[in-house]
């Protein structure tokens, strides 16, 4: 079997079976990488056993005598989910050598990177560029190469001092992830972005951002806009042109103010505004008629709209904790009837079983007004 051959293979997690193509030389820690983008479960959460051997990261699929229709079972464990990032500071290449080099160093001659040819073969046969801790500055060219072939850009937990225009030519581009990345305003050519007429899920989270600009607007397929951790202080009107947005995660933040244009976004699921500095909503978020979660915790609201209420009628999950809203206030809200009927349909079987509130009671979404006398 050549180097560049490539091999499929099937790997068992829970009830799926899941059928992963990679070259014959990659390693088994290449493997880890494309079925955490399938399971999000993180490499360090996968143990991957083949007839009754626990694989090595560092050994190759050839070497353990892992071929075309090899069958491998994946155990994940408890808790290494890909989830939210802590909100951490983001450590320089510099800092991060100078920690390295503090450290005892250890034998290297056993620790290979595939070769250049081997990498880029994988990404173009899984479409799949998993580029994320690796201390760059800028995107490698090889990754612009990649034109058609390319439905998912990890670049997460890197420095990026420029992001390429480049970018362009990943005409199939599915997912962009430019998490705690170091990004400030500028680096990203937004004009760039807007011929990726495929983007789905833009994620821009733990970074520096300061705006959301109009270009946001032309991402016509946008399903989840993820901004989190940064220092946004606007979000621009053209934000309503998502027709298609499902998900909107915009939590701490600078927030004081969103607006009205989000209530053009029928299609949102979850809006997640907590952490910012907003003491009022615009009336059109009562349009969002499939809306089914709003997070608004720790703002500064002081009354919640009864147009969101009454017009939100799939919304069963809501939280103000932190808020000038009291749960005292929120049952005199007009619509909160109906709301506090689906909340409860919704954990019915929680409560029934005492899943919830074991310790204080189910949670109402909003402190009590006790609580505002400390």
């Amino acid at each position: 079997m050549a180097d560049g051959d490539v091999i499929t293979i099937l790997v068992k997690h829970g009830n799926n079976t899941l059928q992963v193509s990679l070259p014959a030389a990659a390693k088994v820690r290449d493997l880890k990488e494309q079925l955490q983008h399938l399971t999000n479960v993180l490499p360090r959460g996968q143990k991957l056993i083949h007839k009754g051997k626990l694989l090595n990261c560092d050994a190759t699929l050839r070497s353990a005598n892992v071929g075309s229709g090899s069958k491998i079972m994946l155990l994940a464990s408890q808790g290494i989910h890909q989830g939210p990032s802590p909100a951490t500071s983001k450590p320089s290449v510099t800092n991060r050598k100078e920690k390295s080099d503090s450290l005892p160093s250890a034998p290297r001659h056993n620790i290979q990177k595939p070769s250049k040819n081997v990498r880029i073969q994988s990404w173009k046969t899984t479409g799949i560029v998993s580029l994320r801790d690796n201390d760059l500055q800028m995107v490698p060219s090889e990754v612009w190469s990649l034109g058609s072939s390319a439905r998912v850009l990890d670049l997460s937990g890197n420095c990026l001092t420029d992001f390429s225009m480049s970018i362009s030519s990943l005409t199939n581009l599915k997912r962009l992830c430019l998490s705690n990345c170091g990004l400030v305003d500028g680096v990203i050519h937004w004009e760039s972005l807007l011929l990726l007429k495929s983007l789905s899920v833009l994620a821009l989270d733990h970074n520096s951002l300061t705006s959301i600009p109009a270009e946001i607007g032309e991402l016509s397929s946008l399903r989840q806009l993820l901004a989190s951790h940064n220092k946004l202080t606007a979000v621009h009107d053209n934000i309503g042109n998502l027709q298609g947005l499902e998900k909107l995660e915009l939590s701490n933040n600078c927030l004081s103010s969103v607006p009205s244009s989000l209530g053009d976004c029928l299609s949102l699921i979850e809006i997640n505004l907590s952490c910012n500095f907003l003491k009022e909503l615009p009336l059109t978020l009562g349009n969002l008629k499939s809306l089914q979660v709003m997070h608004l915790e720790n703002n500064a609201l002081e009354s919640f709209p009864a147009e969101i209420l009454q017009g939100c009628k799939e919304l069963n999950s809501l939280s103000l904790h932190g808020n000038q809203v009291t749960i005292e206030s929120l049952r005199e809200v007009q619509g909160w009837k109906e709301f506090d009927e689906r909340r409860k349909s919704k954990y019915s079987k929680q409560l029934d079983f005492q899943v919830i509130g074991l310790s204080g009671g189910f949670n109402e979404g909003a402190d009590s007004q006790e609580w505002h006398h400390w």
